[in-house]
């Protein structure tokens, strides 16, 4: 398998308009050049640097609501909250990573690509709950729907979502995380589709509407 670039497709125009355009080629150029030599995308990833990662984030921003606060936990090499920066410009990202190597590669890619909506925090959800509070939080491949739930429910405001990518186990997830999806209290949990007729096969996305601040978060905000 070569590990150059491929050329994007040519669905990607009609996905990256605009400014985005240039950005998305020279973040595909981050993933497959430092990212890679960093350890952050395997090498056997290249070649599918746009169908199964830009393209595969950016169809999210179907889901994501206008001029919200985004964070994205576990940013890893940015997948999907730096490519939801790109594509979405009204929105504000904040993406939250523990592991040093990759948030020094996350500011240089936001330092690059001139991204003047993004900000990137080195720490886990945990330790940013009852500091800050979002309108959405997103999340891909980064723990099981219900550990999940336990890191993004303190960060959202009530009426905020988690839209996490699941693919095809996402209604088995969604069906197993019912304990502590009762637990949150949240409002609605949902399989959404987004990206039909751009991304082969549509991404499947697990969205659910937070309640009222779990209880943990509600103590620390009035300490």
């Amino acid at each position: 398998m070569s590990d150059e670039l491929p050329a994007p497709p040519d669905i990607a125009r009609d996905v990256f308009t605009g400014n985005a355009w240039e950005r998305a080629n020279s973040f595909a150029e981050l993933l497959a050049g430092p990212g890679v030599v960093r350890g952050l995308l395997g090498p056997r990833e290249v070649q599918r640097i746009w169908d199964r990662h830009l393209l595969n984030c950016a169809v999210v921003a179907e889901a994501v609501p206008e001029g919200v606060r985004l964070v994205d936990i576990g940013s890893g090499a940015g997948l999907p909250g730096l490519v939801l920066a790109i594509v979405r410009p009204d929105i504000t990202v904040t993406l939250l990573e523990p592991l040093l190597r990759r948030t020094v590669f996350l500011e240089e890619c936001v330092e690059a690509l001139k991204l003047g909506n993004v900000e990137v925090l080195r720490g886990r959800a945990e330790e940013l709950a009852g500091r800050r509070e979002f309108d959405v939080a997103s999340a891909r491949a980064v723990a099981p729907l219900d550990r999940l739930l336990k890191w993004a429910m303190p960060l959202l405001r009530e009426g905020g979502e988690l839209i996490a990518m699941k693919g095809e186990r996402a209604a088995e997830e969604l069906a197993e995380a019912g304990p502590q999806l009762r637990a949150s209290g949240v409002r609605t949990a949902e399989l959404v589709t987004v990206g039909r007729g751009k991304v082969e096969p549509p991404a499947t996305l697990v969205r659910v509407v937070a309640g009222r601040a779990p209880e943990v978060g509600r103590r620390r905000r009035r300490r």
